[in-house]
């Protein structure tokens, strides 16, 4: 079997950067906690300011130091003010040397030669920038052409530089020099502006779209504002056009701005469609894209028009989305024949995923196939959302098949003790987790198939569960439920399911899937934690259990964190009648959206649940039922899981209050 052999690059430094294998393997007394903890207080201490420090024996022995080097260098260069500080360059310089492409350089790299951006040392810039580092990065990308500029080396730069403000959907301060230079030797031409606009207008950027068009001809400066209105305001911009049926438009716009129409207002822009087919003069073959828009914007709302929709549309204009949303909008309508048409539209790729195997199989048996059953059963033997609805189906329980990773304890001892995974490893334990990520994936990438199977097992062991998973998941590897399902938050878990009175299993299945264990997952939208809430969720959830009103840092508490986004739940599943389905996608989605996704009339759960229009929220619902049946599943040692309750009719509940807000 091949371990990775790594080659110590750091003699300049006069750091033990390479310590001998066996030396950093972890032991049971941990004997890299001392020198973490100097590690940690070190890194504390830059980002306080502190530059320099007086780094032990051991300190400068840690496989980490040279992320401290790298980290007082970045203080260095952020604070230089004078054009030229040939200490701190000079002492970068070595270090990025020393290091070649190890991923302790590459931040600090990136910082150097912005730095040396800024203080206009362009050459320097371009004799330390590696051939292919601007390639896919826009900032680096432009000042190279800055610097080319600068030192008057432009011969071939016309070509990179027009291709880049071709690509620029927004601001790009950065490439200033570069626009303005190309200005100036009238390289832009009114084709390329043309060409800019149209794209950005493609892309549904309307402002920016007239902006570029400025210096166009009135003629052609008139089609792109066009397209921008029907960006910005489409039923406006729609009802001009059929007001006015001799205004000129382009058929790219006119499409792009009724398709924003159609999933704003799609019984609106019904009642104006046969105006606008016979304002525009749009023949069968022309007007079936529209019919198409108007299809999949009902469709989204649940609305029974869209089926007549769909119906309208030609077999050309029918792709995998639209024949999707076709099949949703027949099962929401209990149309079980044009189910199966539908599926039918599907390419065979698509027809074999379990989705449409599933919704073929159940059309099938509501239409009295006999062959139903086996389809049903057959899908029942494999793993996920769908195969348990099949078992369901059938009125049986249902049990994971799990097919686990042989730990190999010696391989893992010998990944463990890779200069690679120690440093991923030791940078995990020091809540560097970008870092970490980067260090696991060289050393990963350096195995052989073998020891990879055993890289999944290896950050499980160290409670890096996330990257646990995302190793298993490059391999194609979902089915090791022991090792891919751990349970590390027991207490907080338990504590939660008292609160709440929800099962331990569902509340594990929601923070798997919402932070995948991190307790310090921090999203987008400002959620904190392994529950994902927003501050004023948590606090509003606090109040009206009569907990303590967390502040953000208490998110990332478990014991404060778990038990909130339980009750959390618990209320959705309180307001929506005990309907766990609809709670879980209130979760995600906000509860109000939950709400409007309601049928008027009782639904079967897999349909509702299938025609969630949200693709994220509709995913994350189905994953979360399936972790918490695996959860079920392993606390009971492998018993077979009632399924059933899947298929419990979801329905508007006696009473929906409003509530605003969301997980």
């Amino acid at each position: 079997m091949m371990i990775a052999r790594f080659t110590c690059r750091w003699p300049l430094l006069g750091v033990l950067f390479c310590l001998a294998g066996p030396a950093l393997t972890q032991a049971a007394d941990d004997p890299l906690a001392d020198a973490r903890a100097e590690f940690s207080a070190a890194l504390a201490a830059v980002d306080a300011g502190k530059i320099d420090g007086s780094d032990s024996e051991r300190l400068r022995a840690y496989p980490l130091h040279p992320y401290l080097v790298a980290a007082r260098l970045r203080l260095r260069l952020a604070r230089l003010n004078a054009v030229d500080d040939s200490g701190t360059d000079d002492a970068v310089a070595a270090f990025l040397a020393a290091g070649g492409d190890a991923p302790v350089t590459r931040e600090l790299r990136r910082g150097w030669l912005n730095s040396l951006a800024g203080r206009g040392q362009w050459a320097v810039y371009l004799a330390n920038l590696p051939a292919g580092l601007a390639a896919g990065d826009t900032g680096l990308r432009c000042q190279q052409f800055a610097a080319r500029i600068a030192l008057n080396q432009t011969e071939g730069l016309a070509a990179p530089v027009i291709e880049q403000w071709q690509a620029a959907d927004k601001a790009q301060p950065a490439c200033d020099a570069a626009f303005d230079w190309a200005r100036a030797q009238q390289l832009l031409t009114p084709a390329l502006i043309e060409a800019r606009a149209r794209r950005v207008a493609r892309n549904g950027y309307g402002a920016l779209a007239k902006v570029i068009a400025t210096p166009l001809a009135a003629e052609v400066r008139a089609r792109i504002n066009q397209w921008a209105a029907l960006i910005d305001e489409p039923q406006k911009a729609v009802d001009a056009l059929i007001a006015d049926s001799a205004k000129p438009v382009d058929d790219e716009a006119l499409l792009d701005g009724w398709q924003r129409y159609a999933r704003k207002d799609p019984e609106a822009a019904a009642a104006r469609f046969a105006a606008l087919r016979d304002a525009r003069k749009l023949d069968d073959a022309a007007v079936s894209p529209y019919a198409r828009a108007l299809a999949l914007g009902l469709a989204w709302s649940r609305k029974p028009a869209a089926l007549d929709w769909f119906a309208r549309t030609l077999p050309a204009d029918v792709d995998v989305i639209t024949a999707e949303w076709w099949a949703r909008a027949a099962l929401w309508s209990g149309d079980w024949p044009q189910v199966t048409r539908a599926i039918a539209l599907l390419p065979e790729a698509s027809r074999g995923e379990q989705r449409w195997r599933y919704w073929s199989a159940r059309a099938a048996g509501a239409q009295g196939d006999i062959n139903a059953k086996a389809q049903l059963a057959t899908l029942a033997g494999e793993d996920g959302w769908y195969p348990a609805l099949a078992a369901a189906q059938a009125g049986s329980r249902y049990a994971p098949h799990p097919q686990p990773l042989a730990a190999d304890d010696a391989v893992i001892a010998r990944l463990d003790a890779l200069p690679g995974f120690i440093r991923a490893r030791e940078l995990f334990r020091v809540a560097q987790r970008t870092p970490a990520a980067v260090e696991f994936a060289l050393a990963y990438e350096a195995l052989d198939s073998p020891a990879r199977l055993q890289a999944v097992i290896l950050p499980m062991r160290w409670g890096w569960y996330e990257q646990g998973v995302a190793t298993a998941s490059r391999q194609k590897i979902y089915t090791d439920y022991v090792t891919l399902y751990p349970r590390p938050y027991d207490g907080p878990v338990r504590a939660g399911a008292a609160l709440s009175g929800l099962p331990p299993t569902l509340i594990y299945g929601l923070l798997r899937q919402e932070s995948l264990y991190r307790a310090d997952a921090v999203s987008s939208a400002n959620a904190y934690g392994l529950t994902q809430m927003l501050i004023e969720t948590a606090a509003r959830t606090a109040r009206k259990w009569a907990r303590p009103v967390p502040n953000r840092d208490a998110l990332f508490d478990p014991a404060t964190n778990v038990p909130l986004g339980a009750a959390h739940l618990r209320d959705l599943v309180d307001r929506f009648a005990g309907q766990i389905p609809v709670a879980i996608a209130g979760y995600n989605a906000g509860p109000n959206a939950a709400a409007r996704w309601l049928p008027a009339s009782p639904l079967p759960a897999d349909i509702w649940i299938e025609n969630i229009p949200f693709n994220e929220t509709r995913n994350y619902v189905q994953r979360v039922l399936w972790h918490a049946l695996v959860f079920a599943w392993l606390e009971s040692s492998g018993k077979p899981q009632p399924v059933e309750p899947w298929l419990a009719p979801v329905a508007q509940p006696a009473v929906v209050a409003s509530e605003a807000g969301g997980s």
